[in-house]
């Protein structure tokens, strides 16, 4: 059993868009899974190449330029036996280094073409509910959950295009998202925000 997805995005540091957005696509998925999710780094700091070769899922994101260590990245899920999967930019002119890159990697896999950061949320969210409900066996999830999950996906699927909002902030980093449901701290308690100051006085 695990009650963690673990999820590696390899993206260059210069899509802060879509970094921001993926990592936040994860709290939106009707889970009482927990995530762990390792981002590339930023340059000059050091992959976590284990972490791309133990992930569950691992994700790479391209658009005009391939940085590294986004190549390692691939390569270390590649030599563990993970299978990735690739979105590739719609419509936007490529480096050399990016064309050959995007060339060497039709060699080995499809890439999945996306218009924008809303039509990547889209399409990753619905990856990472099928990953789960493909694992429902690994993950333990209860019949009620995985029903939930189903109907989340099929709304999902249904839904009109939405815009992302280009001014979010943050930088797409590294992250844990945990799960009150299954999430146990193992010294104190979990903390409830206090209550709004109208209801305190009711």
């Amino acid at each position: 059993m695990a009650d963690t997805v673990r999820l590696y995005i390899s993206a260059a540091p210069h899509l802060h868009l879509e970094r921001e957005v993926l990592s936040r696509a994860t709290t939106e998925v009707p889970t009482t899974l927990a995530w762990r999710i390792v981002q590339t780094p930023a340059p000059g700091e050091p992959a976590d190449l284990e972490a791309a070769a133990n992930a569950d899922l691992h994700i790479l994101v391209m658009s005009d330029d391939i940085q590294a260590p986004v190549g390692a990245e691939w390569h270390a899920a590649w030599r563990a036996g993970r299978t990735s999967v690739l979105f590739l930019r719609k419509n936007v002119p490529r480096t050399p280094a990016g064309m050959a890159f995007v060339r060497e990697m039709e060699r080995r896999a499809l890439w999945r073409l996306y218009e924008d950061a809303a039509d990547l949320r889209r399409q990753v969210l619905d990856l990472l509910v099928e990953h789960i409900l493909t694992s429902a066996a690994y993950y333990e999830l209860s019949a009620a959950e995985a029903e939930r999950l189903s109907e989340w996906q099929a709304q999902l699927r249904a839904a009109t295009r939405q815009v992302v909002d280009p001014t979010i902030g943050g930088a797409g980093a590294s992250s844990v998202v945990l799960s009150v449901e299954r999430y146990v701290p193992s010294e104190g308690q979990l903390v409830e925000p206090p209550a709004p100051a109208n209801d305190a006085q009711s």
